[in-house]
C-alpha cells in the first residue's frame, strides 16, 4: 500500500479543512478554463487567464484571486502534480465523463468533501438527501468544532457538487439518482487505485471504482474502450486482469508508489 506521504506527492491531500468550506466544486468554471487553454499550459498561465484576463468573469479582482485559489485547492492547476496532469489528460476524450471526473479530482483534494462519500454512495436511487444529514456527518468527530452557520454552508455546499457531479438532483429537495459515466471516470478510477498500490483485478475493487456504482461488467466494458483508444492497456484472460497506464507517471513518480 502506498504511503499517505507519497500520496500527497501525488496530488492528494489529507487533514480536516478544504476548500468546500468556501465553495462547491465549481464546475462551471472549470469548463470555462479547460475550453479557453490548452491542456499542456503552465499553472501560471492558468492563473493569468483568471486573474488578468478576467476569463471566468467575476466581479472583482479580490474575487478572481479567490476563484483561483479555490480552483488550486481542488485541482491543482499544475502538470507536474500527477493527479492533475492525468485528469487534464482525461478531460477532454468525453464530455459526459466531466462531472464526475471533476468530482473524483476534488474527492482527492478536500477532505471536507471526502466526508460524505460513503454516505451519498450508500444511499439508494431515489431516495432523499437532505441538507441536515451533511451537517451531522460533518460535526460527527468533534461537535463544537463548526458553529451552525458554517455547518449549514458547508454542507450546501458539499450537496452542490454532489448535484454538479450528478450524484443528485433537485434544489430545495435533492433526490439520489445514477450519474452520467464514460471510459475517462474507469480510467481515472483504475489509475487512483494503481497510486494507492493496488494491481490486476483489485484495480476493479476500490473505494474509487465502487464511487461509480456500476456493476462489474460495465467497469471490464469501459476498460476495454479505453484499451481500443489506446488510453491505457487491459488484458483479461482466464479471470486474470492486467492493466498498463502507460506514461501516465514520470520514472520517479513510479517509484513514489513502492515507498
Amino acid at each position: 500500500m502506498t504511503s499517505s506521504e507519497s500520496l500527497t506527492k501525488f496530488g492528494y491531500k489529507f487533514g480536516q479543512n478544504g476548500a468546500h468550506s468556501a465553495r462547491s466544486m465549481m464546475l462551471a468554471e472549470l469548463e470555462v478554463l479547460f475550453q479557453s487553454t490548452a491542456p499542456d499550459v503552465l499553472q501560471e498561465q492558468y492563473k493569468s487567464e483568471i486573474c488578468d484576463h478576467n476569463l471566468l468573469d467575476k466581479p472583482t479582482v479580490k474575487s478572481r484571486k479567490l476563484t483561483y485559489r479555490h480552483l488550486v485547492d481542488l485541482y491543482g492547476l499544475n502538470a507536474d502534480i500527477a493527479l492533475f496532469r492525468v485528469f487534464r489528460m482525461l478531460w477532454p476524450l468525453a464530455d459526459e465523463a466531466q462531472p464526475v471526473l471533476a468530482l473524483q479530482l476534488a474527492l482527492l483534494r478536500d477532505p471536507l468533501l471526502r466526508l460524505s462519500q460513503d454516505f451519498i454512495t450508500g444511499k439508494p436511487l431515489g431516495e432523499q438527501v437532505v441538507r441536515e444529514d451533511i451537517e451531522e456527518l460533518l460535526k460527527a468527530r468533534d461537535p463544537a468544532r463548526f458553529s451552525p452557520a458554517s455547518l449549514k454552508s458547508f454542507a450546501q455546499n458539499i450537496n452542490g457538487s454532489w448535484t454538479q457531479a450528478g450524484f443528485l438532483k433537485g434544489k430545495a429537495r435533492k433526490t439520489r439518482v445514477a450519474p452520467a459515466l464514460a471510459y475517462p471516470n474507469v480510467v481515472f478510477a483504475t489509475f487512483l487505485a494503481y497510486l494507492e498500490g493496488a494491481t490486476g483485478e483489485r484495480l476493479f475493487q476500490s473505494r474509487w471504482t465502487a464511487l461509480l456504482g456500476v456493476p462489474a461488467h460495465q467497469l471490464t466494458e469501459h476498460a476495454i474502450s479505453a484499451a481500443q483508444l489506446g488510453i491505457i492497456d487491459f488484458k483479461q484472460s482466464g479471470g486474470i486482469m492486467e492493466v498498463r497506464f502507460n506514461d501516465f507517471l514520470t520514472r520517479e513518480e513510479e517509484e513514489w508508489r513502492h515507498e
